[in-house]
């Protein structure tokens, strides 16, 4: 939605009051459940409210949203008319359903689309996902899962297979825990049990495997990355609640999930299967490249982005991750993971805004991708289990890592959004 549009409530002024309400609370449901941040998804109901003749204070949560409205002709003095309530799930990204409610807003602010008619229209991309969905779904778990093997573990071919193989796995509980209220509470674990159990299996009793690195490529998409990433950036822009909110829930799936995989361990042990931990031959370096294609092709399906963003999206997957890598490489005396990682978010989020400002779209489409490959998501799994492995020392040392490449991605994003001033709330 265009921050920088002239104000034009005086067209809704004959339309009713619980009309406008309507589409703004339905608006806010659709830009939660597909992942909009606390920020942005208050900056984007506040500015459409303005332009219906509404003032709307809202307040967003992982989990809630509490929006109030009042006229925006009674000034100063006015008090506010409705307060909606709404509790919801946390949302997952869905860029193409997230391009479709901006284009929908975009119009019905400018008058071209009735507002009931855009109500209907919002409400109508809650529609679940059909089964193509599902299964583009999954293997984008197994896609993602391989390619991390081989681009950041560098790990053997076998390693990279048996990672993709576990990772559709991976994806197919997930779809399953979707549609179950239960075993959505305990996925995490579950997967992370599943992916242990099964590679230690594999390496007992079929071909040696890096145990580690398969175990981390195949959970690489539960690992909440973009989570831990999300909760800093909300709290570093004081919305505190939001913010601690989400860091507290991206603890727990890490908790879960190396609670799984200690479990699995553990139970392996018990039936007497050993894993034989082998490192067989890394694979050539030339293959980073192609891994990378098909990484930034894993995380358009991931992301369910729209066809015609796909090219948009491999682009900002590849910049995200060069430059996070050459930036490293050019670092000189100051550390290199943290400083690949500040230009890489430094560039993306310039990439995002320049997007966003000339095709009219959400810039959400280059942001959300791009860094998913510079997110430290994986080394807080590390640093977790590291602590309840009792290696206090490595784990203490491991977990500030996590919170120096923190700090540098979301320095790079706020940087980048002043080299580059949004034009537009998402």
């Amino acid at each position: 939605m265009s921050a920088g549009d002239p104000i034009n409530g005086q067209q809704f002024a004959t339309t009713a009051l619980n009309t406008r309400i309507a589409f703004l609370l339905e608006l806010a449901r659709r830009l939660h459940q597909y992942g909009t941040s606390a920020p942005r998804l208050e900056m984007a109901i506040a500015r459409a409210a303005k332009r219906m003749g509404l003032v709307a204070d809202v307040w967003s949560s992982p989990t809630a949203i509490i929006i109030s409205f009042a006229d925006l002709g009674q000034g100063e003095e006015g008090v506010a008319q409705s307060t909606q309530v709404m509790r919801l799930a946390p949302g997952d990204v869905n860029l193409a359903r997230l391009c479709e409610a901006d284009e929908i807003a975009d119009r019905a602010i400018a008058g071209e689309l009735d507002l009931r008619e855009g109500f209907h229209r919002l409400r109508a991309l809650g529609l679940p996902d059909t089964r193509r969905d599902k299964i583009g779904l999954i293997a984008s778990y197994g896609l993602s899962a391989g390619s991390i093997a081989a681009l950041f573990l560098h790990s053997s071919w076998v390693d990279v297979l048996v990672a993709g193989m576990i990772g559709v796995i991976i994806g197919g509980i997930t779809v399953l825990a979707g549609s179950r209220p239960r075993l959505a509470v305990a996925s995490d674990a579950i997967c992370a049990m599943v992916a242990t159990a099964v590679t230690i299996v594999v390496s007992a009793f079929v071909v040696p495997l890096a145990i580690k690195s398969v175990v981390l490529a195949s959970l690489i998409v539960l690992i909440p990355g973009m989570s831990l990433t999300t909760a800093v950036r909300e709290i570093s822009s004081q919305h505190l609640v939001s913010g601690m909110a989400r860091m507290g829930g991206a603890m727990a799936t890490l908790l879960k999930l190396t609670f799984g995989t200690i479990a699995a361990t553990q139970l392996c042990a018990a039936f007497g299967i050993h894993a034989r931990d082998f490192a067989l031959p890394p694979l050539p370096a030339w293959t980073d490249y192609p891994a990378l294609l098909v990484a930034a092709i894993a995380f358009a399906i991931l992301f369910r982005a729209a066809r015609r963003d796909w090219p948009v999206v491999i682009v900002a997957v590849i910049v995200g991750y060069l430059a996070t890598r050459w930036g490293g490489e050019i670092s000189g005396s100051l550390p290199a993971a943290p400083f690949g990682v500040f230009l890489g978010g430094l560039l993306l989020s310039a990439f995002a805004n320049t997007y966003a400002r000339f095709a009219h779209r959400p810039g959400a489409v280059i942001r959300e991708p791009g860094i998913l490959l510079l997110v430290p998501g994986s080394v807080g799994f590390r640093s977790m289990s590291f602590l309840l492995e009792r290696d206090t020392s490595l784990g203490m040392d491991t977990g500030m890592l996590l919170l120096t490449l923190l700090v540098s991605l979301v320095a790079g994003l706020m940087f980048g959004d002043l080299l580059v001033s949004p034009r537009r709330s998402l």
